[in-house]
């Protein structure tokens, strides 16, 4: 498909974006859940923001830091290309298709923990704490362990704070090589459509009669345009969880307003 080389702008605080209700806090309420969703339309230069409250405020990244993790991985030489497997160790996992050797593309695709924990370590605490510095990503915050701070621990990032980090992402703006970020955005294609392509990564966070919450952050290209779109969606301790509850609600979302189907 033919694709437009979109370059969207990067203000952390949208200037009057457009606050939308009540078609997506219905995708919200059929979920049991609170959070907020953001777009970002290219062609408009406009945003549209669901409960701007929530999109201010900063939570754990989970599982989307793996997208800078790829990046970081590739720029640092620790990794080759997405064709560089780390072998499992053969240790139980949480999940079973984590117990296996990954490359970076399937590790990314399985949301493979233990590969991106390897990968850190890899990288070093020094030498990781440089590259989210210069990301300038979050907070900037590592302290609970280079293999796991995403996860756990003081980091925190806002919605918006992710939106733009994405926005660098696609037009190759982040303190990487153009071929990183080339490797990174070909990992993160999860749909490719004659009409639109959706690439993205899902996060999620769970604590033990505490409090849940799932990220999906991503953008669709289509034939003349390109959409950003960062999710949160957080739910209270006793209600039913699942992966992918903020990945669902998004394509919901999204097939709503026509961007995709």
């Amino acid at each position: 498909m033919m694709l437009l080389t979109a370059c969207a702008a990067t203000n952390k605080q949208p200037a009057q974006p457009t606050l939308i209700k009540a078609s997506v806090k219905t995708v919200f309420e059929s979920e049991n859940a609170d959070g907020c969703f953001i777009l970002y339309n290219s062609n408009a230069d406009q945003y549209q923001i669901y409960n701007l409250e929530h999109a201010n405020q900063g939570l754990l990244p989970a599982s989307t830091f793996k997208i800078y993790n790829s990046l970081i991985g590739l720029e640092s030489g620790i990794i080759t290309d997405q064709n560089y497997v780390i072998p499992w160790d053969g240790k139980p996992q949480f999940l079973k298709s984590w117990e296996q050797d990954h490359t970076l593309k399937s590790a990314i695709a399985k949301s493979c923990v233990p590969y991106y924990r390897e990968l850190a370590r890899r990288v070093g605490k020094d030498r990781m704490q440089q590259y989210i510095d210069s990301m300038g990503f979050g907070n900037q915050n590592i302290s609970a362990g280079v293999d796991i701070f995403w996860l756990e621990g003081s980091m925190r990032i806002t919605p918006l704070e992710q939106m733009e980090l994405l926005q660098k992402l696609y037009s190759d703006q982040l303190p990487f090589s153009k071929r990183s970020h080339t490797i990174v955005k070909d990992i993160l294609v999860l749909k490719d459509q004659t009409d639109y392509r959706l690439s993205g990564k899902t996060g999620t966070v769970m604590r033990p009669n505490d409090w849940y919450y799932s990220w999906f952050v991503g953008y669709v290209e289509t034939n003349d345009n390109t959409f950003f779109f960062v999710t949160n969606l957080k739910k209270p301790s006793d209600a039913e969880k699942k992966f992918g509850e903020a990945k669902r609600a998004t394509l919901t979302i999204l097939n709503n307003m026509g961007i995709t189907k």
